[in-house]
C-alpha cells in the first residue's frame, strides 16, 4: 500500500511529497515485526532504487511468506532525485545532515522530522547509499562504534563483503539519529554515484531477505551469505593525492592486495610524467577506489583495510 509520509507546500501550488510502500500480509496479526528500508537521501545515489524494486518484486512473487511489515521509502529527497542533485536543489543542503529535523523548522527540517517520526517503531532500519561520482565502494555495512554490540550481528547477515566500524562523533545523520532514538539502523554503501551496479544490489537484496528470515518477517530458510571482513577505523589507511593531476588505475577491481601492490599513478599529461606512484602500504583489501580520474591535491584515491 502506497502511503504519504510527509508533505510540504511549494511555490505555485505544488507539493513536495515523500511516500512509502508498506508491504504486509492481511492474514497476519497486528503485532508483527517491522523493517524499514530507506534510500534516496542523495539524488545521485541510484543503487537503492533498484534494491527497492527487487525487494518489492520478490515479496509480491511469494506474498504468502511475508509474516511481518516491510516499509520501503525509495526516495526521501524527491527534489534531489528528480534533478540528479546530490543535495536538496536550490538550498545546497545535504539531506543527510538535516536529521533528526524539526517539526517547526524550515522545509528540509520539517520533512526530516516527518520521516523520522514515521520510521520510529521499526524493529530495524536499513539506510541504503551509493557512493558519490568520485569513488567506487565495495558493498559494505557501516556502523558506529557506540552501537557496535547491538548492530554487528545484523551487519553480518547483510551479505556485504566488508563491515566498517567507525567513530560516531564524525557524523550526525539519519542512521545516527534513529539509533539514538531507539531504532537499530544499519548503513549500506556500494558502487558509484549516478550508476546502478546490479551485482552489488542483488547481493544486498539477498542479505535483506536473509535478515528478514532471522527476524521472522520472511518465512523461508536463511540464505547463505558472505562472511564479511570486520574493520575498525584504525585498521583503514586512506591513500590521497599529493598533487593535482589525472589518476590512472593499475588494478582491475577491488579486493585483496599485497604490500607494495601498484594501485595506480597520478600523471601529468602535458609533460608526460608520473607525478605520484601509488602503492599499497600493507597487505590487505582495497574497498574504496577512485573512479573519477581528475584529482586535486588531497583527493581520496583509495581506502585499504590492513587488518588480519
Amino acid at each position: 500500500m502506497i502511503e504519504e509520509v510527509v508533505s510540504v507546500e511549494l511555490p505555485v501550488h505544488e507539493r513536495l511529497v515523500v511516500r512509502k510502500n508498506r508491504l504486509t500480509n492481511e492474514e497476519n496479526g497486528i503485532d508483527m515485526p517491522r523493517i524499514s528500508i530507506v534510500t534516496g537521501t542523495h539524488g545521485d545515489e541510484l543503487d537503492g532504487q533498484y534494491i527497492c524494486y527487487e525487494v518489492i518484486r520478490r515479496i509480491e512473487r511469494e506474498k504468502n511468506k511475508l509474516k511481518g511489515i516491510v516499509d520501503i521509502y525509495p526516495d526521501i529527497n524527491p527534489l534531489g532525485l528528480d534533478t540528479g542533485s546530490r543535495g536538496i536543489p536550490m538550498f545546497d543542503l545535504d539531506m543527510n545532515r538535516v536529521f533528526p529535523g524539526d517539526n517547526n523548522g524550515a522545509m528540509a527540517e520539517y520533512v526530516a522530522a516527518g520521516i523520522i517520526e514515521d520510521i520510529i517503531g521499526s524493529d530495524l532500519c536499513i539506510d541504503i547509499h551509493s557512493s558519490n561520482i568520485f569513488v567506487n565502494e565495495m558493498p559494505q555495512v557501516r556502523i558506529n562504534d557506540d552501537t557496535q554490540e547491538k548492530l554487528l550481528p545484523y551487519a553480518k547477515m547483510m551479505n556485504a563483503q566488508f563491515v566498517w566500524i567507525y567513530s560516531s562523533i564524525t557524523v550526525i545523520d539519519l542512521a545516527y539519529s534513529l539509533n539514538h532514538l531507539g531504532v537499530p539502523t544499519l548503513v549500506t554503501e556500494m558502487g558509484v554515484g549516478n550508476r546502478i551496479t546490479p551485482k552489488y544490489c542483488r547481493d544486498i537484496v539477498d542479505g535483506i531477505f536473509n535478515l528478514m528470515s532471522h527476524m521472522g518477517i520472511w518465512d523461508d530458510e536463511p540464505k547463505e551469505v558472505n562472511e564479511p571482513i570486520i574493520s575498525t577505523e584504525g585498521e583503514v589507511t586512506f591513500l590521497t593525492a599529493k598533487e593535482s593531476g589525472i589518476f590512472v588505475s593499475a588494478v582491475d577491481s577491488m579486493g585483496r592486495i599485497g604490500i607494495g601492490t601498484h594501485i595506480g599513478d597520478i600523471i601529468e599529461p602535458i609533460e608526460g610524467r608520473i607525478i605520484q606512484r601509488i602503492e599499497s602500504p600493507t597487505d590487505g583489501i582495497i574497498f574504496t577506489l577512485r573512479e573519477n580520474p581528475v584529482v586535486h591535491k588531497g583527493a581520496l584515491i583509495a581506502r585499504v583495510y590492513g587488518g588480519r
